[in-house]
């Protein structure tokens, strides 16, 4: 049995860490638990240790799961690729959505999100690492997309979030800190040419150290968290 207390206070001391060296603000950054494929139960147990910002990869997942939890005041993130056809799910369930790569989905989450629940707020993925199979909007087209979804209603582009590719064995801190200082970049020339952002989701389990040095703002930890992810069973 996994004891949540402990977990928690080991990733939040890495993040406290992390902040000090790197002269951030203590709490500057946000710890995102991610729970895919980990039962509501295990959620619950680490809400009840003070955790309250969650991420969910799986619409069914999170569908089914989120209900169960809704005694308690949890906001969600969905951080997983997300299908044309499943974004009334995330517009009405998440609070946060940091996946959107493609106009169409940017559209559509604006046009189903409920008014009474307020704007979504809404980070774009970039494909960093340029890698062919991951999802992401490429660094060379990402100035456009910007420019139209933060025109949306019902939305706000509160800022970036990307996955880089795994480093090779071996790999020195200056290889972990490239695609997150790469991100950076690109956040910090959106925000010159006037769209206001604030949020850089970067950084999991293996790397947050480095995401936190080249300045996220939230950190998606799962494994460190959770332990190994059990078997995608929907």
């Amino acid at each position: 049995m996994i004891d949540f207390t402990a977990k928690h206070a080991e990733v939040t001391a890495r993040l406290r860490a992390a902040e000090r060296v790197s002269g951030r603000a203590e709490g500057s950054v946000q710890l995102l638990a991610v729970g895919k494929t980990h039962p509501a139960e295990s959620v619950r147990a680490l809400a009840l240790v003070g955790q309250r910002c969650f991420g969910e990869n799986y619409v069914q997942e999170a569908q089914e799961k989120i209900p169960m939890l809704a005694d308690l005041d949890l906001a969600w993130h969905f951080i997983g690729p997300i299908q044309s056809n499943k974004t009334r799910p995330i517009a009405t369930l998440f609070q946060w959505v940091h996946s959107v790569d493609r106009w169409k989905v940017a559209q559509r989450l604006s046009e189903q999100r409920p008014v009474e629940l307020g704007v979504l707020n809404i980070c774009l993925e970039v494909n960093i690492s340029g890698e062919a199979a991951k999802s992401g909007v490429m660094p060379m087209n990402l100035w456009p997309l910007a420019e139209a979804v933060a025109r949306l209603p019902n939305l706000r582009l509160r800022g970036l979030m990307t996955i880089p590719a795994p480093l090779a064995e071996g790999a020195d801190e200056s290889s972990a800190r490239a695609p997150f200082r790469a991100l950076r970049a690109l956040f910090e020339d959106l925000r010159r040419r006037g769209i206001e952002m604030d949020s850089l989701s970067m950084g999991m389990s293996d790397d947050l150290e480095a995401a936190v040095a080249e300045g996220a703002t939230m950190v998606r930890v799962g494994t460190a968290l959770f332990g190994s992810r059990n078997p995608k069973i929907l």
